[in-house]
């Protein structure tokens, strides 16, 4: 199997992901769904051979020692890929994850017009939440492309592996990698202070170093923007000061507190019509009166501030899904499958909205 000739056909049929594994034909999610191919099923030398004609001598040195290895892929004219390669009982597989070559814009997106503003804020620090495979680097990128379109910036980034490639348009942006341009988020991020940045874009706070790091760079007047596995905006903060240990908690509150932005979850919905998602947002923007909640350690308190917050462009998860389900952009039922509050939701759609916000 030539990858190149497959990753092609693969990005013609919308792909997001490609799975390819020893005793099953490749596989394809699409608009969220694994899908199979018809291809026959691989053997376990097919499926090395043809994922070891990707890797360069280090990587393949760097796999046979650890057996796992994170980097990205290129095909020319086609889009970009980040690859997983593992090992499994013994063989060999990996999971393709397409990055678009083009950057698509906010507005494209759907990305609701107070994301737009946030990009224009000097300091801080905006999270971008969201599980796997829910478009946060997409719409990171978006806000990137919208700085780098509009405002004259030096933008720093650390990732692992790079996805989205800048063009330098108004701003310049010096992107690195991990294990290739720098050894650790954290240790990026410390240089990134010494490189005359406006704005830091962190990959992902995956640890307390990094998290620290980050918390600092935006103490010290840059607006910094970073991702994080949670699944609605209020968790995330309880995910970040729950990461330190007890006694360290109430600093790493108050820190949070003084720097946050504003927090965005991200899903996407498969469209009612049957091809495509929609992105749908719980958005927080941290208001003076947000800001007390979090120093207060009244966190429960952020659900009702999302609900009663559109004026400052909140929106809990479900007012969003009611919005495109309202519209016919998403089916009733998935609306409800992507609810955390599918009572509320239901409330909602009867016209008879009194919940908790959440």
């Amino acid at each position: 199997m030539h990858i190149d000739e497959f990753l092609r056909v693969a990005v013609a049929k919308r792909a997001s992901d490609i799975h390819i594994k020893s005793g099953c034909p490749p596989m394809l999610r699409i608009d969220g769904r694994i899908v199979p191919t018809e291809m026959r099923p691989l053997s376990p030398s097919d499926t090395k051979q043809s994922l070891y004609s990707i890797l360069s001598n280090s990587q393949r040195e760097s796999f046979e020692k650890d057996h796992e290895l994170d980097f990205s892929f290129m095909v020319s004219g086609l889009a970009r890929f980040r690859v997983n390669l593992y090992q499994e009982q013994g063989h060999v597989g990996a999971v393709f994850r397409v990055i678009p070559i083009k950057i698509t814009p906010l507005e494209k997106l759907g990305a609701p017009p107070v994301i737009r503003k946030l990009t224009e804020l000097s300091k801080g620090l905006i999270l971008v939440t969201g599980p796997t495979g829910s478009g946060k680097s997409t719409l990171l990128a978006g806000m990137i492309d919208y700085m780098n379109t509009n405002m004259d910036l030096h933008i720093v980034t650390a990732e692992d592996p790079i996805e989205f490639v800048f063009k330098h348009k108004k701003s310049i942006i010096t992107q690195r990698e991990l294990h290739n341009d720098t050894e650790s988020f954290s240790r990026a991020l410390k240089a990134a202070l010494r490189q005359d940045p406006d704005n830091i874009l962190i990959g992902e706070m995956r640890d307390q170093e990094t998290i620290l790091a980050a918390l600092k760079a935006a103490e010290t007047g840059h607006l910094v923007l970073s991702t994080l596995h949670t699944t609605d905006a209020v968790q995330t903060i309880n995910r970040i000061i729950n990461a330190f240990p007890p006694h360290e908690q109430t600093q790493i509150r108050l820190q949070i507190g003084n720097v946050l932005q504003a927090a965005v979850a991200q899903r996407l919905v498969p469209r009612a019509e049957g091809t495509g998602r929609v992105a749908v947002h719980e958005i927080l923007v941290v208001t003076p009166t947000v800001r007390d909640f979090i120093l207060n350690n009244e966190i429960d308190a952020l659900y009702t501030a999302i609900r009663d917050g559109a004026y400052d462009g909140m929106q809990t998860m479900n007012a969003s899904l009611f919005k495109y389900y309202q519209e016919g952009l998403i089916s009733l039922d998935s609306a409800l499958e992507f609810s955390d509050n599918q009572n509320e939701l239901q409330q909602m759609m009867r016209g008879a909205f009194h919940g908790s916000g959440r």
